[in-house]
């Protein structure tokens, strides 16, 4: 009798698995675009970065997971032309802020999402610099392509180059700790 229960049981499962369908769907990094912005006092700077690597995981239609891996070498910024933009292309890759030359890589892992139709609260590990926080942020997924806007703390990360949260006297000079992250996906 335990047997035929163990039979039964596994039959269901494998029925049910059967009717699931997971599929992974690979991020087309050329057609997607990752762009950053940065506030200070006196304005802000905005650019791009290139994703390395990314996946979406669904079930039935249904967004269920994500890894993405972010090339830390290709912070660009596109506000700024000449010695300006070289400067603060160098700067943001020096180790006062993102130590590319030790971290190439940034990733963020997605950990649960809350769905309402095609947009999900998304719940995920970024790790930057080698430390690693949770960020949530909304994302809107449709057949091809997907879009979010996360907002991110930098001195979660260890940079704390221009805080004023962390230096005094900084004045019009000082760098706020969040800055912007807008996503446009195709896979």
């Amino acid at each position: 009798m335990k047997s035929i229960k163990t039979l039964f049981i596994a039959l269901i499962s494998l029925s049910l698995f059967a009717f699931t369908s997971q599929i992974t769907k690979e991020v087309n990094v050329e057609n997607s675009v990752v762009k950053w912005t940065g506030y200070k006092v006196t304005g802000q700077h905005e650019g791009t970065i290139m994703i390395k690597k990314g996946s979406l995981d669904f079930e039935d239609n249904t967004l269920v997971g994500g890894k993405f891996i972010i090339d830390m070498t290709t912070i660009n910024t596109t506000d700024l032309e000449g010695d300006y933009k070289k400067k603060l292309d160098g700067h943001l890759k020096d180790d006062d802020f993102f130590g590319v030359e030790k971290h190439k890589t940034a990733t963020l892992v997605i950990t649960s999402l809350k769905q309402n139709g095609s947009n999900y609260m998304v719940a995920a590990d970024m790790t930057i610099k080698g430390i690693t926080n949770k960020v949530t942020f909304k994302m809107e997924v449709s057949e091809n392509s997907a879009t979010a806007n996360l907002k991110i703390d930098r001195t979660k990360f260890d940079i704390k180059y221009g805080s004023a949260s962390f230096f005094d006297g900084l004045k019009d000079r000082a760098i706020y700790d969040e800055f912007d992250l807008n996503v446009n996906l195709s896979f």
